[in-house]
């Protein structure tokens, strides 16, 4: 199966190009990249905020916290 459309490799590369699949979709996959980056950012920030929260309500209020946060 040839996705170049290189039917022999006894030819000269330098004359035949980018060699590889998908030529000219790099600019699309950068942008998927960074999009799916950018959103499991998003996702870690959210998900750690809800944990967050959720030991600030298990543990009171700010003073409360503020005091466990010192120690003795």
């Amino acid at each position: 199966m040839s996705t170049t459309g290189i039917e022999s490799w006894a030819v000269d590369l330098k004359d035949v190009g980018a060699i590889y699949p998908f030529q000219g979709t790099e600019g699309l996959f950068l942008i998927i990249g960074v999009v799916l980056w950018l959103g499991w950012h998003f996702l870690q920030i959210r998900g750690e905020k809800a944990d967050y929260d959720e030991i600030i309500s298990r543990h009171g209020d700010d003073a409360s916290v503020n005091e466990a946060l010192q120690g003795d």
